[in-house]
């Protein structure tokens, strides 16, 4: 892929429901936890704030977490569901399952940003992860010219994305739907009320 393609215009992404391990603060990435009560609620209170958009095509990552936020997105709406590989959580090696704030206190980092300077060898390089969620909101957005398309995936797919369209990381709250938009100045991300 062109190292400077962008989408060819705005689209919807939103973070999966909650699971036991992201209350826990455990590092998730590739573990195919299902989304807990909690995470249901998120997922049902993500379709009540698009309820007013019209959505035509919803694309999520493979992971039951994501999934399952997506059909119930998808029911509220009656919109199509795919999933796309190129979404799936990150490969954190061998963090996952580990605790987040205990690595960042191991590793005396400040930020959740700073994680990625202390990924394990196995884990995915992450310039690769920037560009396989950048290709696949490309290829998607592009296949449905005339539509809105949601994505449905986890958080750092989502830092990923923004890293990538707007030059940094941002607040991502679970149960809370943004819009990806191009502007005069950039790209920006906004939540959805």
């Amino acid at each position: 892929m062109n190292a400077t393609a962008t989408p060819s215009r705005a689209f919807l992404f939103a973070r999966h429901g909650a699971t036991d391990w992201n209350r826990d603060g455990r590092f998730q990435g590739r573990t195919d936890n299902p989304i807990n009560d909690e995470g249901i609620a998120q997922a049902f209170a993500i379709a009540r704030r698009l309820r007013r958009m019209h959505v035509d095509q919803i694309v999520t990552s493979p992971l039951l977490r994501a999934v399952k936020t997506a059909e119930i997105i998808a029911a509220a709406s009656a919109t199509p569901v795919a999933a796309d590989d190129d979404l799936i959580a990150f490969n954190y090696g061998n963090l996952e399952g580990q605790g987040v704030t205990e690595t960042m206190r191991a590793h005396g980092l400040k930020t959740v940003q700073d994680l990625v300077s202390i990924l394990p060898p196995e884990s995915e390089p992450w310039a690769s992860v920037c560009e396989r969620v950048l290709r696949c909101v490309c290829r998607r957005v592009a296949d449905c010219p005339q539509g809105t398309v949601l994505f449905v995936s986890h958080d750092l797919m989502m830092q990923a994305l923004s890293t990538k369209l707007c030059g940094r990381w941002f607040t991502n709250r679970y149960g809370t739907p943004y819009r990806f938009a191009p502007t005069d100045a950039g790209w920006v991300v906004d939540e959805i009320y």
